[in-house]
């Protein structure tokens, strides 16, 4: 990873489970065994801290197993001292409140959100699953228990930071408005224990609809850009994508005037890119230079950098990484037979690793680049100019800078482009990186050929 250029390391839900993806938590302060030990985990994090780079972990505060013992004391009886942990309701007052039903979100399809608990003339609220228990955050008792195990993470174990999980669903719908408040209060939680440590929000919703968590959390995920970049590969239209980015960072910058853009391709939850694609590695390539010459903090889903292929049902999505074409490659996790990602399908990493034209290396030479140049290496306070909107079947920008600003040009087509540079462009004149070699510009025109990128510097 650190030969990629990777800065930073996300890992899903750690924490013992009674499900393969672990978001439905047992025990917060603990490592399922399927990981190994928490001497294997400080083992993990002292290497990814010698090697200069970040890990934040999912935190899951949702949400909790129903396996979790503070679910099996609610569940109890209506006195018990964890009973106010969760949300519990008779059918009367879910009627009275006209909360029986709710409506399905990009990111929860379950629309009966109340389940029976035998036995108990209450219900309790579980807007994912009926295993995995929505928390109450009107409980005073329940944050407290939440911001001990924020601390002991941050400041017992040294991890960098947290993801996030359902942040827009910590209150439930008939309370939505409190999000925005918990938030607050919970980053100056993460601050007073690690000044430094970085947040990011899963809030699955418009951009709109996301600006208002920058008040809390210092960076959030960008999913309207990823579907438009998406709709890009698929379709081959612009739909005014720079034009929306700006609008966006109007919006995110009216709440945090130093929000940070968490941007991205696919996550965990989405089709993968690959198959968006069709399996087309130009494409792919698109999309890669896009999502990294794009202002914002990007991240990238494993396998993404050599083209797995994936789509729903999400296990599928989930599919071991193959490192080599090996058939006992030591390295390949076997919890699962790969239906997409195949190495009949795709390119393994050390065999992309050797050709100097593969997905992988692309990667690498697009994070390279995006290091080394400070235009394109500027997070905060997005610099984004719109350039070439004339052109159909092109997307072009100028990352400004006061001393080293940068042209970049994608064709989005699957036909060689020319294209001609106005004033503006012209005095761009240095190629910093090409999708390929046949890319061509001459006085005033640039000839780019299908779904190509192009990166110019004065």
């Amino acid at each position: 990873m650190q030969d990629l250029g990777v800065e930073a390391i996300w890992l899903t839900p750690i924490q013992p489970s009674s499900t393969y993806h672990k978001y439905d938590v047992m025990d917060y302060y603990g490592i399922d065994p399927e990981y190994g030990t928490m001497d294997d985990f400080r083992r993990l994090l002292d290497g990814i801290h010698r090697r200069g780079m970040k890990l934040y972990m999912d935190l899951v505060v949702n949400h909790t197993s129903i396996l979790h013992p503070w679910f099996e004391q609610a569940r109890s009886g209506a006195n018990n001292p964890y009973r106010n942990f969760y949300w519990w309701m008779t059918p009367a007052m879910i009627d009275a409140l006209g909360v029986n039903k709710r409506e399905e979100t990009a990111d929860a399809h379950v629309i009966f959100p109340w389940h029976k608990n035998p036995g108990d003339p209450e219900k309790y609220y579980a807007m994912f699953w009926e295993g995995m228990p929505d928390l109450n955050y009107e409980s005073e008792a329940l944050r407290e228990e939440i911001y001990k195990i924020v601390r002991h993470w941050l400041t017992g174990v040294g991890v960098d930071g947290f993801r996030l999980d359902a942040a827009r669903h910590i209150y439930p719908p008939w309370l939505r408005e409190k999000n925005i408040g918990f938030w607050e209060e919970f980053g100056q939680v993460v601050k007073a224990a690690k000044p430094d440590a970085y947040t990011v929000g899963e809030v699955w919703a418009k951009a709109s609809e996301v600006a208002p968590y920058f008040k809390g959390l210092k960076a959030n995920f960008h999913f309207d850009l990823s579907f438009a970049i998406q709709r890009i590969i698929q379709t081959g239209k612009d739909a005014g994508l720079v034009e929306k980015l700006l609008a966006d960072y109007d919006d995110f910058g009216r709440h945090n005037i130093d929000f940070i853009d968490a941007t991205m391709l696919t996550n965990h939850d989405q089709n993968r890119i690959g198959s968006v694609a069709g399996g087309n590695v130009e494409k792919m390539k698109l999309a890669a230079a896009m999502l990294l010459t794009l202002p914002g903090q990007p991240y990238l889903y494993y396998g993404e950098e050599i083209g797995m292929l994936g789509v729903k049902p999400d296990h599928h999505i989930r599919e071991p990484f193959l490192w080599t074409d090996r058939p006992d490659d030591p390295g390949r996790t076997r919890w699962m037979d790969p239906l997409y990602s195949r190495p009949t399908s795709v390119r393994d990493a050390a065999t992309q690793l050797t050709d100097e034209d593969s997905l992988l290396n692309h990667y690498r030479k697009l994070i390279a680049l995006r290091k080394a140049q400070p235009a394109l290496s500027q997070i905060q306070r997005p610099n984004l100019v719109s350039a070439l909107a004339k052109f159909n079947k092109v997307v072009a920008y100028i990352r400004t800078h006061p001393t080293e600003p940068v042209l970049v040009v994608h064709n989005i087509g699957g036909r060689t482009k020319k294209i001609i540079l106005g004033e503006t462009e012209q005095a761009f004149k240095k190629v910093l990186f090409q999708t390929t070699d046949s890319t061509r510009i001459k006085g005033n025109q640039l000839m780019l050929p299908a779904y190509g990128s192009i990166v110019l510097g004065k």
